[in-house]
């Protein structure tokens, strides 16, 4: 893997997901808690053995810059490695990114000027996943492919939102659609289609003279319909191959914790692309619960990030017996440093420095970093962006029709409060 550069996209406006992108990119929204997106991209390489990566960002990306600096000033250059931020230059034309070739196209001569490497990895900055990039290659090179697209199954109807595969039974890509409006199903299965992940290992060379034979911006809706039948681009089978083995604990009845290693983690299919609201709210929603869709806990396919300095988190307040109830408690949550809770959180998702009083209540929402939420709030289905103090007895997420009046709310029901508002 050290012959690998990976190019991770970070340039997208993210307008859907809105107002959570009002001052930042979207590779760059806090996840997790204690994450940011584009943290789960980068962990995918260094996890992967992949030490040579490049991110291309462009609109809004300070907060991302200042992370990336911060948390990700680990490589060394004496080694070969490298963790190189891109932003538009103008080197080749007079134009920022106009796309995901584009951005490439104008930053070729940084893979020209590297001997070492022999593939272009592309990676979006925005995808929730593990995924071994090792697997991805082996298949890639198994298959004698000049392009490999990574692709998952999906409901047919939902495929319109994606790049399409039509492939034959053994995978090589026989036509592709970006976003078609009636997507071709998987044969022999008419409710499925396989849709592209955005993810593309390119040999070196042939990214090279495509991006200078091809004039298109953006590689799923200009460059790889071009592709087929003049390279062999093959469709790589997430799902189904990339098997990660991962350390589990198992409590026995006398209490003693046992840890085991169990053949394949129970996410390594998990994919999510945060593309708007719903879809971030789903994300985080699925790091909660005992044994949750997305596990932060593995041992062998850690998350990283940039950790900041903050105490541990407090829970103050047990008088369950008073009426109404004192108690600060959190179930089914994830809750960071820096928190202090005293009243109730509910499967919620709750960044570092959130303070949490008396007799409130909090369900399904994320919370991000310094927010304080007032006695006697109950919020429900929401997410809460940073710098915010929530007044007493503030309701959000209860009536639809008031919510609307003062946040941003999505087609599922979703309340978005946006930074700042509750100015303290």
């Amino acid at each position: 893997m050290k012959d690998i550069l990976a190019i991770i996209m970070a340039g997208g406006k993210g307008e859907r997901l809105a107002p959570l992108t009002a001052d930042r990119s979207k590779p760059s929204v806090p996840f997790g808690g204690i994450y940011r997106l584009i943290d789960i991209t980068l962990s995918n390489c260094v996890n992967s053995g992949i030490y040579k990566m490049m991110v291309l960002p462009q609109y809004k990306s300070q907060s991302l810059v200042d992370h990336l600096e911060a948390g990700w000033n680990i490589f060394s250059f004496d080694l070969g490695h490298y963790l190189r931020i891109v932003s538009p230059q103008m080197r080749a034309g007079d134009t920022w990114y106009l796309g995901t070739a584009d951005s490439v196209r104008q930053n070729a001569y940084l893979i020209e000027r590297d001997p070492t490497l022999s593939h272009v990895l592309i990676l979006s900055g925005d995808h929730v996943n593990k995924m071994d990039y090792s697997l991805f290659r082996h298949h890639h090179e198994e298959n004698g492919a000049d392009v490999t697209i990574s692709a998952v199954e999906v409901d047919r109807l939902a495929a319109r939102a994606y790049g399409v595969m039509e492939v034959d039974e053994g995978f090589a890509i026989k036509a592709f659609y970006e976003k078609p409006a009636n997507p071709v199903a998987i044969p022999g299965d008419p409710d499925r289609a396989l849709a592209s992940m955005g993810i593309y290992l390119f040999k070196k060379q042939v990214m090279l003279d495509v991006l200078t034979e091809m004039s298109g911006t953006d590689f799923g809706h200009d460059i790889i319909p071009l592709l087929l039948g003049r390279y062999k681009v093959m469709a790589y089978p997430y799902r189904g191959r990339n098997a990660l083995s991962d350390f589990t604990y198992f409590t026995q009845p006398d209490g003693r914790r046992v840890k085991i290693l169990e053949e394949r983690t129970k996410d390594s299919g998990y994919w999510r692309d945060v593309g708007n609201l719903d879809s971030y709210w789903n994300a985080n929603m699925d790091l909660c619960g005992v044994e949750p869709y997305f596990n932060l806990y593995g041992q062998i396919w850690p998350i990283r990030t940039h950790m900041r300095q903050f105490p541990p988190a407090k829970f103050v307040f047990s008088a369950e017996k008073e009426d109404p109830p004192r108690v600060g408690k959190a179930l089914e949550s994830l809750v960071s440093q820096g928190c202090i809770i005293s009243g109730l959180v509910r499967n919620s998702v709750l960044s570092p420095n959130v303070v949490v009083r008396s007799y409130s209540t909090i369900d399904e929402s994320v919370i991000m970093d310094d927010v304080t939420v007032g006695r006697h709030c109950r919020i429900r289905k929401a997410i809460i962006d940073k710098a915010n103090d929530i007044p007493e007895g503030t309701t959000i997420g209860y009536d639809p029709v008031e919510d609307r009046k003062r946040f941003t709310v999505s087609e599922r029901g979703i309340v978005v409060v946006a930074k700042g508002y509750f100015k303290g």
